[in-house]
């Protein structure tokens, strides 16, 4: 088979024990790693066809894979107003401002990465912003992407003017006169007013999904465990890895809603494989709860406001029969759990499958923002794989818990946050991601966010926990080998090795070398996806 690409003057990093390699160039071939060796004999399997990249000894790390990320959802909800930038109403306001100045009459204004803490001490409601969006509808989606503000002309539109019930935790806000304080909590209430604003064109997401996806490759990222697959997902994947224009490998699963029947449980099951190139279904999203931010989240003690205590599953029951059907299946799952009750009856649930005998299938929890001492050597003890994002916990919370979680939590709680060293101490598996769009995909500052736990803004505030800082290596393994064995490819993923992909990543110095705090400033001079570059810096 024609070697595809050569890469020389490397220095080639294992993830595994921190050191490089003896080996200085390395070949590709039918999107494999064919040989490694030095310059001159890996040089000697190029021929007129080979692309040849001479390194002059930049850094290649197997190809990092974000382990938690919603790239189609992503894509359209990032469009519009970025608000993460806003730290108090008089920003959020102004920003709306301008905003507002540049709409033509009746369009509808869309705003993304609201923080609560934004709002200090206040209630997060669309009071403080009533004057400037008076007759605008606007929708602001809150960080969390759990819940969004909507204003008083959004609702009006919508039709939604007091409360409404719902078959899943979700609430329509309102005031002691029920009247909509414009905060709608959980997809189901956000959709109220979502399906009235205007939508964009197919093209036009897909083309957004392109974009993000190139931008993705350059910041270094062969793949990602996509955690979704809702409305148009797999199409473009589809059609993307069908043009020869999908840039990273995506590992896709479903969501399974509370309410699945039979009939919704075996077209899930019976899915799973499908796919293309560079995608496939693997596994199956759930949730058990919603987040701390906004009062969804299911907490063994409720929290400063007497809220998050309840499952998202109104019958938490239901949820563990569906783990053992499928887990009896084969399907691996992966179920968002914040809360400490969320997570102990995940793993409890996971516990009671595997007592029907079947071993090997790798469950994972997402997010496990906050959890109690017994509860971390389950996660090895029943090889439950704890999916981490490090940068939330650096960018959403204060060292001093002076933010909205930490508060809500109150101290004891907030003293556990984001356990990302306790875990690894307790021999969990551990993958990093970064739930994008919730936090900013690029990897460098996932692994630095895990190293470092201080605020991306402003590296001179104090880290929030540091004690549960990750070293450099175990940051790396989080998104490399930590990666390929939450997605069960470590035959063939996570290492530099003769046989595995040939998915790289390039950067101009040692990132386990590199501090933590200059780690985002690292340049990403090459990325290879099944043997073909998807980026490289003009330098090369």
């Amino acid at each position: 088979m024609r070697t595809s690409l050569v890469l020389l003057s490397a220095r080639l990093l294992d993830p595994v024990t921190g050191a490089l390699l003896p080996e200085t160039a390395l070949a590709a071939s039918g999107g494999r790693i064919a040989a490694l060796g030095d310059d001159r004999g890996i040089r000697a399997l190029a021929d007129s066809g080979t692309t040849v990249i001479d390194l002059k000894g930049a850094v290649v790390t197997p190809g990092l894979v974000d382990g938690h990320l919603h790239p189609v959802s992503g894509a359209e909800l990032t469009h519009g107003l970025d608000l993460s930038g806003c730290t108090d109403v008089d920003q959020v306001r102004a920003a709306l401002a301008g905003e507002v100045r540049r709409l033509a009459p009746g369009q509808w204004l869309h705003g993304w990465g609201l923080d609560p803490n934004a709002f200090g001490d206040r209630p997060v409601e669309t009071a403080p912003f009533d004057a400037v969006l008076d007759g605008v509808p606007a929708l602001l989606l809150l960080f969390d992407a759990h819940s969004m503000l909507a204003s008083r002309r959004a609702l009006e539109l919508a039709g939604v003017d007091g409360p409404r019930t719902f078959d899943q935790a979700s609430e329509v806000v309102c005031d002691a006169d029920g009247r909509p304080t414009g905060l709608l909590l959980e997809d189901a209430a956000c959709e109220l007013v979502e399906r009235v604003a205007p939508q964009p064109t197919r093209e036009e997401r897909r083309a957004r999904l392109a974009e993000a996806l190139r931008a993705m490759a350059a910041a270094g990222l062969t793949g990602g465990h996509a955690m979704d697959a809702n409305g148009d997902s797999l199409a473009f994947y589809a059609e993307l890895d069908a043009a020869g224009e999908l840039p990273l490998r995506l590992r896709v699963a479903p969501w399974c809603q509370p309410g699945a029947d039979a009939e919704a449980l075996r077209a899930l099951i019976g899915q799973q494989g499908a796919g293309g190139a560079l995608w496939r279904t693997d596994g199956v999203k759930l949730f058990m709860d919603g987040t701390i931010d906004n009062g969804t989240a299911w907490l063994e003690r409720p929290d400063c406001h007497g809220e998050s205590t309840h499952a998202f599953w109104p019958d938490p029951e239901a949820y563990t029969r569906i783990i053992g059907e499928f887990h009896r299946a084969g399907v691996p799952t992966a179920t968002h759990a914040i809360g400490d009750a969320a997570v102990r009856h995940v793993l409890d649930s996971v516990e009671k499958a595997q007592a029907g005998g079947v071993r090997g299938v790798r469950h994972r929890v997402e997010h496990i923002e906050t959890v109690p001492d017994d509860t971390l050597r389950r996660f090895a003890e029943l090889g439950v794989v704890a999916s981490m994002q490090p940068t939330h916990c650096c960018d959403f919370t204060r060292a001093d818990h002076t933010d909205n979680w930490s508060r809500r939590l109150g101290e004891e709680r907030a003293s556990r946050a984001w356990r990302c060293r306790d875990l690894q101490d307790a021999g969990a598996a551990v993958v990093l991601g970064s739930d994008w769009p919730i936090a900013p995909y690029p990897p460098l500052g996932v692994m630095a966010g895990a190293r470092h736990r201080r605020p991306s803004r402003d590296l001179t505030q104090p880290p929030h926990g540091p004690e549960q800082a990750l070293t450099a290596l175990e940051a790396l393994q989080g998104m490399t080998v930590g990666a390929a064995y939450a997605a069960g490819e470590e035959h063939e993923a996570g290492r530099i090795a003769v046989g595995h992909r040939a998915d790289l990543t390039v950067l101009a110095d040692n990132p386990l070398t590199t501090p933590a705090t200059d780690l985002t400033r690292l340049p990403v001079l090459l990325t290879v996806l099944d043997g073909t570059p998807t980026h490289r810096d003009a330098g090369l």
